[in-house]
């Protein structure tokens, strides 16, 4: 559905609905948060109504990013505008009168290429077993190496290209065109590129516990948060940023060419890491047979580069490095507090 379709033709319902969506656009006050419980509170379809529209507003980042961006800059711009004294007085209708026409008016623009950008020429989906590398190579000539235990999407449009990492970690060489942007989304994130090296990594169930790791090995990247593009940082050639779950990206920091994608070379490493994450990131690659059954012994930390094709090397070495022992258990090993 395009993002103009379901904005016309509201009842009343609708229109108390609409009046509340673009008060809370505006900003509430206590008395009118107040207000907007009650209304809430007098009926299931009252908020029911709300969602709807608070569901048409969320489908615009479908839209190319940039449009969207300033579509919300200028609704709130309108909005500031308008905002009422008494709910339903003449300007406040007015005024909710040219937030709708202003989305049928920008979806009216925007739909001139929306058919054109939404067909996909190219789609591809892929997937890496655990223990597993793949190197593919896209239509457009942009390669992508993927790490072990990894899932995504490739779709080349008319006019950008976008890859969809919902898990694991790949390292992209990206092949340059100024008309077709590529971005990555990852987690939260917004990776945007025209031509260069990086990796991206996104583990919600391992190491890093669902945060975003960009590092850049040549040319340069934008990342910012997928709903909010006004927090992009630049990344250049030899520089890494993280983000957490919601997006918010900490401070950039260098990065030795080494470091960017060690995976490629057979080495995962780890920095003040809890036991219990380096033997999440350990089973990414295979089964490792090792069970932490002591929260204590699953918090010890440790930092060290390994090859997870070794893991007869990790367990050898784990009791050096580490107050624990290694009890085995059937076809199972324990690990347990060093006497």
């Amino acid at each position: 559905m395009k993002p103009s379709a379901a904005l016309a033709d509201f009842d009343d319902l609708d229109d108390q609905a609409l009046h509340w969506f673009v008060r809370q656009l505006a900003g509430l006050n206590p008395a009118e948060a107040a207000q907007l419980q009650a209304w809430l509170a007098a009926a299931p379809a009252h908020g029911e109504s709300l969602n709807r529209w608070t569901q048409q507003w969320n489908e615009l980042d479908a839209l190319p990013a940039a449009g969207v961006h300033r579509l919300r800059r200028q609704l709130k711009a309108e909005l500031a505008q308008v905002r009422p004294s008494r709910p339903w007085n003449r300007n406040w209708r007015l005024g909710m009168a040219c937030l709708v026409a202003l989305l049928l008016g920008m979806g009216g623009i925007m739909d001139s290429s929306w058919d054109d950008q939404q067909q996909a020429l190219h789609s591809q989906s892929f997937a890496t077993a655990r223990g597993q590398q793949l190197s593919l190579t896209l239509p457009d000539g942009s390669r992508l190496l993927l790490d072990s235990a990894t899932r995504g999407e490739a779709i080349l449009y008319r006019k950008r290209r976008e890859v969809h990492l919902p898990e694991g970690q790949a390292m992209f060489e990206v092949q340059k065109d100024p008309e077709r942007p590529f971005d990555v989304m990852a987690g939260p994130l917004r990776v945007t590129v025209l031509g260069t090296r990086f990796a991206v990594r996104y583990t919600p169930a391992s190491l890093q516990d669902g945060r975003v790791h960009i590092a850049v090995e040549e040319g340069r990247v934008r990342v910012a948060d997928a709903k909010h593009a006004e927090t992009a940082v630049e990344l250049l050639a030899g520089q890494q940023v993280d983000s957490d779950r919601q997006g918010r990206l900490g401070a950039v920091s260098a990065i030795p060419p080494a470091g960017v994608a060690s995976w490629r070379e057979g080495r995962v490493s780890f920095e003040d890491a809890t036991l219990a994450q380096v033997l999440a990131e350990f089973e990414r690659y295979g089964e490792t047979g090792l069970v932490l059954n002591d929260g204590r012994i699953a918090a010890l930390r440790l930092t060290g580069t390994f090859d997870p094709r070794r893991l007869e090397n990790f367990r050898r070495v784990l009791p050096q490095i580490l107050p624990v022992r290694l009890q085995a258990r059937g076809e199972r090993t324990e690990i347990l507090a060093a006497p």
